[in-house]
This record gives structure tokens, sequence and C-alpha cells, in this order.
């Protein structure tokens, strides 16, 4: 008994300082929470990204994006469970990149929400903590090297992984590198595994309706091209403001990272 009042007080001690944190206001240079910031597009490797591309989007049509259109048409109840398990398995990354870019409010925010909802929320597939108030935020390492002001450099088409820039795509590899949870537990592979899986299929199901726009476009890579590097412009100009809740997640079609 003791020892469950005290967790149950911590949670209660994390929840209002996590809650107080994600109130405090900060300004943005947006006038609106769909205005974009300016960006620099700069593809000299056009052709052989194209050839990449070309890769990618057959086996985005034939794989990835019919499982996604099947998982759209689970039970509600599901898809929220997976949605909320990912990102709370990734918060313990969100959290060193909060502290990386100098965010105390931020990194507070972060780890309340990953301690509340890994415990009353059942490992993460209930996100308590939202429904407290308490706002979810994304950060990653990318983010972390514009907020440090490191030029985004040139466009790269990453197999599997789509468009990107240099700095966005040296991100991926250092996220890949970093462990919070370590390795030498069969259980945390298991979640790890179940994460990676979820996080494709959740993912990419939730950037269907954009990119179905986008397919209708002319040229589709450049479409898409572009629509990533305003996306992850505006996500730089998030984490520099430091927002707990990104005004691009406000607006239609704004999930693709």
């Amino acid at each position: 008994m003791p020892s469950l009042f005290a967790r149950s007080s911590l949670v209660s001690l994390i929840a209002v300082f996590a809650s107080g944190c994600s109130q405090t206001p900060v300004s943005d240079t947006r006038q609106g929470p769909c205005d974009s910031v300016p960006y620099v597009l700069h593809d000299p490797a056009e052709s052989v990204n194209r050839g990449i591309f070309g890769f990618n989007r057959v086996l985005d049509d034939y794989a990835i994006a019919p499982v996604a259109r099947g998982y759209r048409h689970l039970p509600e109840f599901f898809q929220d469970g997976v949605h909320n398990f990912v990102a709370n398995f990734g918060e313990p990354k969100v959290f060193i990149n909060d502290l990386l870019q100098g965010n105390g409010q931020r990194s507070v925010t972060t780890f309340g929400r990953f301690v509340i909802n890994t415990t009353v929320g059942v490992v993460g597939l209930i996100d308590v903590s939202g429904k407290m108030g308490i706002e979810r935020h994304k950060a990653d390492f990318g983010q972390t090297f514009g907020v440090w002001n490191i030029a985004n450099g040139p466009i790269v088409e990453l197999p599997l992984f789509g468009s990107s820039n240099l700095r966005d795509a040296t991100g991926k590899v250092v996220s890949f590198a970093v462990d919070p949870f370590g390795s030498n537990s069969d259980t945390v592979d298991t979640l790890s595994t179940i994460n990676t899986v979820g996080g494709i299929v959740d993912g990419r199901a939730e950037a269907l309706p954009l990119t179905d726009r986008l397919q209708q476009q002319p040229d589709y890579y450049a479409a898409l091209r572009d629509k990533v590097a305003q996306k992850r412009a505006d996500f730089v100009a998030d984490g520099k403001a430091g927002l707990v809740q990104s005004p691009s997640s406000q607006c239609k079609g704004a999930n693709v990272q």
C-alpha cells in the first residue's frame, strides 16, 4: 500500500507540473496557425532522387499503402490504441531532444506524459495525459539540428523512408543509434518491434489523405518533396519557438514529416 500511495502521489505531482508547463503561452512568429515559414529547397541530385522515389512508390503502392488503407477500416479504439502506444514509446527520444534544444518546459511536459501514460495509461495505449490537458508535441534530432541553426543541406530521397534533406537524414541515423531503453530485455525488444510495425502502418494511414491529394498533381515527386520540405521548416520553427503543440498540426494534411 505505501508503494502504491507513493506512486499515485508521484503521478499526481508530475501531472500538476506538466500541465502547468504545457499551458505556458509561447510567442510564435507566424500570424495564424496555418501560416508557413520560408524554406530553402536545393535538389542537385534530382535525377537520382527520382529514381529512388520510383522504387519507394512501387513499394508503397503495392505493400504499405494497401495495408494502411485496411488499417483505417479497423475499429477506431484499436487505431487510437496503436497511435497512442507508438507516440508514448517515442516520448523518451522526444525528451532527449527537448533537453538538447534547451527547452525545460517541454522536457517536463514530455517526462510527465510518459510517466502518466505508461502507468495509468497501460503502457501508453490510453492517452491519459491528453485527457488531462497535457498536450503532446513532437521533437526529433532533425528538428534539434535545425534549432541549432544547422543548414538543411540538399534534398535526399531515402530508400524506404522517402523525401528528406541531409540534415534530417542525419537526424534519422542518430535516432536509430540512440536507444533510451537499452537492448538487454526481451520485453523491450518485443515492444520495440511492435512500435516499429505499428508506427509505419499508423503513420502511413495518417498521411493517406494528403498523399492521395498530392498524387493528383502533375508531378507527384515535386509535390511531395515540396510539402515535406515546408512541413519540416514549420517543424523547426515550432522547436525554436518552444511550442508544446505545433500550430501546423492543426492544419489539414499537416501530418507528413
